[in-house]
This record gives C-alpha cells, structure tokens and sequence, in this order.
C-alpha cells in the first residue's frame, strides 16, 4: 500500500532551525566539509541542543496521537547524509518522530518541498526561503540567534503573524512606500470593505485552523496578528479575515510602536514578519523568522 502524506499539516525544516548547529556551522562555512562530516560523526553520540524552532515542531507534533497522525515533519538540510545521522539522533534523543529526511551537502533542498506539498518550509539560509516562496510555499528565514520560546504554555502552539506581504498581500505596503502614511491610511479606509488578496502565509493560517478544529485534548493553537496598521486601516485586515472564514485569536494594531515587547507578552513560539528590523526586534524576545516577500524584499 502506498504511503501518502494528504491531509497532513507538512512543516520541511533545516537542521539548523530545529537544533543548534552553529558552532559546528562555523566550520561548514569555512567550506571544509570534511572536518564537518567528522565533527559531527565524533558527537554522534551527543544530543544537539534545541534551535529556534525546536518548540514549535515539538508542539506541532503532539498533535498527533496512536489513531490520527495530523502533523509530519521533514528534515530538508544542506547536511550531508553522514551528519544527517546525528540530526536524526538529536530528533529521537528528545521523542520528537521524525522520520523522512533529504540531506544535499551544501546544495538547496527546496525544490523537494513540491512532493512534500509542505506547508511550512524554515531555513537558515535566503536564498532557500526566497526560492521557497517563488514556489508559493509559506517559508521563513529563522534567525538561530533569537531567543527561545518560554516553556509558560506547554498545551498551546502559538504562532504570531505580520499583516501586510505575510498573511495579506503587499498591495497596502506599495501604497505606504509609495505616497506614505496619510495616503495609505486613506487608501484603506477607503477600501475597507474590499478583502485584501493572499499572502504567502495565509495558506498556514488556514491549516492551523484546519489542525486546531480537528482537535486534540493534549494541545491546541492560538495565533495572533502583530501587525504595524492602527485605526482606521485596522477594518480592511479584520474584514480580510472574516471573508477568507479564518480566524485569529488575538489582534494587535500597534501602529508603527516596537513589536518586540508586545511579541514577549504573547509568547509565541514563533513570529513571522516581512521586515527585518521587525525581526531584530522580535528575535531579542521570541523565536523569529524573516519572510523575504513583498516590496520591502524586492531584489535589486
């Protein structure tokens, strides 16, 4: 009987995303790829610590149960098959099931994200996140210098979303660059009652709520937009979401103010936002990851 991975919320991660690799990156940097190799095969033996996405996989994956597996994640890493062992050993050091796994030796991997049809894709690495999303996969650049989630809400995945160029297309954020506040500000009320096209992220938005409405008792989701709109641009995003019939639980219209603090009150496990200096702010609170979509991401 073939094996199939419809229906599941598919999230692809690097190793460097899910564990701690930068000390040993620093010498895959250096383009000795051997040394790396058997760096990682002499700590074969010795558990890589958590990364910055280590939270949201573990909790992710604890949505599945002995009857129902909703969630897979994949292993898509630049390794190369030998340190893979050590990755896979990190993975059932701390119970996580992991099982697939693709290691390239220093080439992209995104182009396996197709037959994975995954939902998710996190990297360490732009250029595999920029490819990623051309694609019209929801994907991030993880800092792996951000903080780590807080262990304050073990039965709850919570993920935090920007607006513009993340859940909602860029079409606002052009009119910001373009003419400015006042006129964006304009330009949205004006528009309030028209629903803003997809982003790249709005197709994870609607497999969590897919996920949290399957249900488990062990675990739920709430999300949150943390977005710089304030009054009056605040009604197109919330109508946005009520014509796309997917929900948030939490909303923040801070109006242009420093998202980090409000992200470290939230706790998510991870925050995604198009702007980088969003990021940098984010990253000193909680896990954080960098969408390059958008005009504010548009290469030169």
């Amino acid at each position: 009987m073939s094996v199939s991975l419809d229906g599941k919320l598919v999230v692809a991660i690097s190793s460097r995303a899910l564990f701690d690799f930068e000390e040993e990156n620093q010498i895959f940097e250096q383009g000795d790829d051997h040394a790396y190799m058997k760096l990682q095969l002499d700590r074969l033996e010795t558990p890589a610590k958590p990364g910055v996405a280590f939270s949201l996989v573990q909790k992710l994956l604890a949505f599945n149960t002995a009857d129902k597996q909703r969630v897979e994640v994949v292993i898509l890493s630049r390794n190369d098959p030998v340190s893979g062992m050590r990755v896979f050993r990190s993975a059932q050091h701390y119970g996580l099931p992991i099982q697939r796994g693709s290691f390239t030796r220093g080439q992209s991997p995104w182009r396996y994200l197709r037959p994975l049809n995954a939902n998710l894709f996190l990297s360490a690495h732009l250029s595999d996140v920029r490819a990623a999303l051309d694609a019209g996969v929801p994907a991030a650049q993880v800092y792996p210098h951000s903080a780590h989630a807080s262990d304050a809400n073990p039965h709850e995945v919570r993920i935090a979303f920007d607006g513009d160029a993340v859940l909602f297309s860029d079409e606002a954020e052009r009119v910001y660059q373009a003419e400015g506040l006042n006129a964006f500000q304009q330009h949205e009320k004006d528009k309030a009652a028209q629903p803003l096209s997809a982003g790249p992220f709005k197709p994870l938005l609607a497999a969590l709520q897919v996920l949290q409405q399957a249900g488990t008792p062990h675990m739920r989701i709430r999300t949150a937009l943390v977005t710089a709109r304030s009054a009056p641009a605040h009604e197109r995003a919330i109508r946005t979401l009520m014509n796309w019939n997917v929900e948030v639980d939490e909303a923040m219209f801070l109006g242009g103010l420093e998202k980090g603090e409000f992200l470290r009150e939230f706790e998510p496990d991870f925050f995604f936002d198009d702007q980088t200096g969003h990021i940098e702010s984010a990253a000193r609170h909680v896990p954080a990851g960098h969408v390059a979509s958008g005009v504010r991401n548009t290469e030169v």
